[in-house]
C-alpha cells in the first residue's frame, strides 16, 4: 500500500479547512448579519448582502402592490401597503420582509458568493486593472466570425455591465437567481405577507407571483448567459482560465464548467482563505503550474501556490475537489446554469 503523498495530505487539510469556514458562512449571517470580524465575512460583503435582501424584498411588495393597482377591490397600491404588508411601505415593511428571506440558508448562500464577486472584481480592476465588464477574452468572442456566438456574447455583455451596476446599488434583480432560488424565494414572500389577510388580498398577491413566474427565464439572466458562453467554446474554454484575458466572470464560470462544480463555489475559491480550492481547481482543469501561479499573482500576491501542485495528476486534483474526504462539502450550489 503506497504512502498518500504529503502535498496531498496537506491540500486534503488545507481544503477541509477552507470548507469548514464556508459551512459557517451562512450561520453567521443570519445572525444579525454580524459579522464584520469573520475572515470571510467582511463589512463590505455583510452591505451587499443587505442591500440584495432588501432590494429583492422591495422588487416583490412592488410587483405585489402593481397586482392591487389593477383590482378595484383590493384598491391600489396604498390598501396593499397598509392591508397586505402589515403598514405603510416604509423600511421597517421591508426590513422584516427581507429578513424573512434571509431565514433560507441557499438564498445566503448564493447571495454571498454574489458578493465576494462584486467584491473580488472591483478589487481585480483597482490593484490588477482586469476589465469588470469587458474583458479581452469576451472582445475576440463578440467578433467571432459565427453569428450565434458572437451574439450570445454580446447579450452576455449586457448582462455583465448590468450586474456591475447593480453590485455597485447594493441590488440584484430577482430574474437573475437561479431556478431554484427564484422559486424558494417567491414562496418566501407569499408566506411572510399572506397570513392572516383576507381572501381577496391573498388572490392578488398570488397572481403577482405568478405573473412574476411567467416572466422568469433562467436562461436569460447572466449566470446562464455566461455558461452558454463558456460552453459554446468547446474546446477552447481552457482560455477562460487565464484571468487577466477573460475577466472574473468568464474565469469562474470557465472552472465550474471545466471542473463541474457549482459556480459558487468557483467564486470563493478566489478568496484569499481558499488557496487549496482554487490550486487543485485549475489543476484539475489541466493548467500548468507556471499558469497556475500567474492567476494567484493576480488574484492574491501574497498567497503562496502550494508546494507540489505540479506534480499532482488533474484527475487525481479533480477527486480530491470531488471527494468526501475533506471533512465537509460546503452547500454552495448554484450559478453554473
Amino acid at each position: 500500500m503506497t504512502e498518500t503523498p504529503a502535498v496531498e495530505a496537506i491540500l486534503r487539510d488545507e481544503l477541509a479547512r477552507g470548507n469548514r469556514a464556508l459551512s459557517g458562512v451562512a450561520p453567521v449571517i443570519s445572525h444579525m448579519l454580524e459579522s464584520s470580524g469573520h475572515a470571510l465575512v467582511s463589512d463590505a460583503i455583510v452591505a451587499r448582502l443587505r442591500g440584495m435582501l432588501t432590494d429583492l424584498a422591495r422588487q416583490l411588495i412592488t410587483a405585489s402592490a402593481a397586482g392591487a393597482d389593477e383590482d378595484p377591490i383590493v384598491g391600489g397600491y396604498d390598501a396593499v401597503a397598509a392591508t397586505v404588508l402589515g403598514g405603510n411601505l416604509d423600511n421597517s415593511t421591508v426590513d422584516r420582509i427581507a429578513d424573512h428571506l434571509a431565514g433560507d440558508a441557499g438564498l445566503l448562500n448564493h447571495l454571498y458568493a454574489l458578493a465576494m464577486e462584486g467584491h473580488l472584481t472591483e478589487r481585480l480592476e483597482q490593484r490588477s486593472s482586469v476589465d469588470p465588464v469587458l474583458s479581452p477574452l469576451l472582445q475576440e468572442l463578440i467578433a467571432s466570425d459565427q453569428a450565434a456566438i458572437a451574439e450570445l456574447a454580446m447579450t452576455t455583455l449586457a448582462a455583465q455591465s448590468r450586474f456591475a451596476q447593480s453590485q455597485r446599488r447594493m441590488e440584484l434583480p430577482i430574474g437573475e437567481l437561479p431556478a431554484d432560488l427564484f422559486a424558494t424565494t417567491i414562496k418566501r414572500f407569499k408566506k411572510a405577507v399572506s397570513a392572516g389577510v383576507g381572501v381577496t388580498e391573498a388572490e392578488c398577491i398570488a397572481a403577482a407571483m405568478k405573473a412574476q413566474k411567467s416572466q422568469y427565464d433562467e436562461g436569460a439572466g447572466r449566470l446562464g448567459l455566461l455558461a452558454r458562453l463558456v460552453s459554446s467554446m468547446r474546446g477552447g474554454a481552457v482560455a477562460a482560465l487565464d484571468l487577466d484575458h477573460a475577466g472574473l466572470a468568464l474565469f469562474t464560470t470557465g472552472i465550474a464548467t471545466l471542473t463541474r462544480q457549482p459556480r459558487d463555489l468557483a467564486v470563493l475559491a478566489c478568496h484569499e482563505r481558499q488557496a487549496a480550492r482554487l490550486a487543485l481547481s485549475l489543476r484539475a482543469a489541466g493548467m500548468q503550474v507556471e499558469a497556475i501561479e500567474r492567476q494567484f499573482l493576480l488574484i492574491e500576491p501574497s498567497e503562496m501556490l502550494p508546494h507540489g501542485i505540479g506534480a499532482m495528476a488533474p484527475e487525481r486534483a479533480q477527486e480530491l475537489l470531488a471527494g468526501r474526504d475533506a471533512s465537509y462539502v460546503p452547500a454552495f450550489g448554484h450559478g453554473v446554469g
